[in-house]
C-alpha cells in the first residue's frame, strides 16, 4: 500500500477544500456587508457592519494559514526516499505512524491512523535527521524509528 501518496493526496484535498470554503465564506460576508442598507437605527447598522467586517478579517486570517499549508505541501517531493527524517517522510515508529508535512494532526485512512505533523512541532524537531533504528525520548516515552518510507 502506498500510504505516502494516499496521505499526501488526502492532505491536499483537505487543504483545497478549506481554501475554497473560506473563499466562499469571505465573498458571501463581503456581499452581505455591502448590501446591508442603512436602517433608521444607525448604531445598529454600524454594529452589524463591524461584526461582518470582523468575521471577514477572521476568515482572511484562516485563509492565509490554509494558503501557507498549501505552499508547504507544494514544497514536498513525495517521490524522494529519505534516508533521514525530513519533510515528506513517512515515519513508522513503535509509538505510531507520522507523516512529516503540515500540522493537521490525526488522519485515519482505510482504518490506519497517521499523525500529520510539521517539522517545527515538538516531536518533528526531535525526529528530524533521525534514521531507522534511532531512538528519541518524547514526554517520557521511548520512540524507536522502525521504518522510514
Amino acid at each position: 500500500m502506498d500510504w505516502k501518496h494516499k496521505i499526501f493526496q488526502h492532505l491536499n484535498e483537505q487543504v483545497d477544500e478549506k481554501i475554497a470554503t473560506l473563499q466562499k465564506t469571505i465573498l458571501s460576508a463581503q456581499e452581505a456587508r455591502n448590501n446591508e442598507t442603512k436602517s433608521s437605527a444607525g448604531d445598529k447598522f454600524e454594529t452589524g457592519r463591524a461584526m461582518m467586517q470582523r468575521e471577514i478579517e477572521n476568515n482572511k486570517v484562516q485563509l492565509g494559514a490554509a494558503l501557507n499549508s498549501k505552499g508547504e505541501l507544494n514544497q514536498i517531493n513525495i517521490e524522494k526516499r529519505n534516508t533521514t527524517i525530513d519533510k515528506g517522510s513517512l515515519v513508522i515508529t513503535n509509538q505510531g505512524k507520522y507523516f512529516i508535512s503540515i500540522g493537521i494532526g490525526k488522519v485515519v485512512l482505510e482504518e490506519e491512523t497517521f499523525f500529520c505533523i510539521s517539522m517545527i512541532s515538538p516531536i518533528g524537531k526531535m525526529l528530524r535527521g533521525k534514521s531507522e533504528g534511532d531512538e528519541v525520548e518524547f514526554r517520557g516515552k521511548k520512540i524507536v524509528v522502525v521504518e522510514l518510507v
